[in-house]
């Protein structure tokens, strides 16, 4: 499997866990003392680092830290808007879409030759 493609797989196992260790709390734990939520999520925080560490290791040996980041900025906004739509029941927005756009605007100039 190449390494771009183990990278990307790595990131996005990686993103779910972060995106519960950051945002799950606000629907499970709402009624407890927020020092109770920050030890939890760096709980969850520490699976996404095992995952999130060797993803950006192999990757950097083929793509730059820049294109990392975008990869990962495209992972995040992919996970989190099902996230909040059908695990938080946040309202969908339009500004999803148009932030999607944007991204797809980074990676054309982030990886044009």
């Amino acid at each position: 499997m190449p390494i771009t493609l183990q990278t990307i797989l790595l990131l996005i196992c990686s993103n779910v866990f972060m995106t519960f260790a950051w945002y799950g709390h606000l629907k499970n734990l709402a009624d407890k003392p927020w020092y109770i939520a920050a030890l939890l999520s760096w709980g969850i925080a520490f699976f996404e680092y095992l995952l999130m560490v060797p993803a950006n290791r192999m990757g950097h040996s083929v793509l730059s830290v820049s294109q990392l980041k975008i990869i990962q900025e495209v992972i995040t906004l992919s996970i989190f808007v099902p996230f909040a739509l059908l695990y938080l029941k946040e309202p969908f927005k339009m500004d999803y879409v148009y932030a999607g756009l944007c991204l797809l605007g980074a990676v054309y100039f982030m990886f044009r030759d």
